[in-house]
């Protein structure tokens, strides 16, 4: 079970709009292990107004748990949201991206101190059998049906998704109508571009024989600028060092380039 803890500092979770108590935290996860559940914590950071100190503090209260599974992504401002305006009107600061990179390598000091192993970018596990086969589904190009508004599928290439409003959902299933609103068939450059940006982020990297001519000619560079791991290249597997991580779209750019 996976929850959504986010943070345990109260003005950070306020400045995201998270209503929990992080004080429950203890129980729910109790709960869970009583009822024979494996434990995943979902935590952000770089949140506008979160120092150091409290990132610390929200992935140490994490740690306490001792949970199975850790994801820690950083924020994204999803325009129309609350805080995107709060962002626009100058009522809070602007993400600071230098700090959040300190708080992901901050996360990752503390949880690999803890036993914890990176697997994908944002994502902890204690061992191989605590990683999420869901995810990774979605990253390996996997085949998925999701259900459930705004919820997206992928099947044989054609991608598709549900109307978002619950009540339009329900609609339409009433009504005996598909709940898809919108579909597409990837091409192949499009799929691609999905392989090499989503296999990237995961620890077993990307076969250096699968990319393209302009790719492979792009690893000496990488290797040279710390951001893939000069060893498994050599042997033919590109995966990113912790400074890759940090700059894994600029990679994934790099990779990509002059790709028809």
């Amino acid at each position: 079970m996976s929850f959504g803890m986010q943070s345990a500092v109260p003005h950070v979770l306020a400045t995201l709009d998270r209503t929990h108590d992080p004080a429950r935290i203890p129980l729910v996860v109790r709960w869970a292990r009583e009822a024979g559940l494996d434990v995943s914590l979902d935590l952000i950071y770089g949140t506008p107004g979160e120092r150091l100190a409290d990132w610390r503090t929200s992935v140490e209260a994490a740690l306490e748990e001792a949970p199975d599974h850790v994801s820690a992504y950083a924020l994204i401002v999803e325009d129309g949201t609350k805080l995107a305006r709060q962002i626009r009107r100058g009522e809070v600061a602007a993400v600071d991206d230098d700090l959040a990179a300190d708080m992901y390598e901050l996360a990752d000091d503390l949880l690999a101190r803890a036993g914890y192993e990176w697997y994908e970018v944002s994502n902890w596990a204690r061992d191989p059998a605590h990683r999420s086969r869901h995810n990774l589904g979605y990253w390996r190009g996997d085949d998925w049906w999701g259900v459930g508004p705004g919820a997206h599928s992928h099947v044989g290439g054609v991608r598709w998704w549900n109307a978002k409003h619950p009540a339009a959902y329900a609609e339409r299933l009433v009504a005996g109508v598909s709940p898809a609103v919108g579909r597409e068939r990837l091409d192949h450059a499009t799929r691609e571009t999905e392989r090499v940006l989503l296999s990237a982020r995961i620890r077993e990297g990307i076969e250096v024989s699968s990319l393209h001519a302009a790719g492979r000619h792009a690893v000496a560079g990488l290797m040279a600028d710390g951001l893939v791991d000069a060893r498994t290249a050599l042997a033919g597997r590109l995966t990113l060092t912790r400074r890759g991580r940090l700059l894994a779209d600029a990679v994934v750019r790099r990779l990509l380039e002059g790709a028809s």
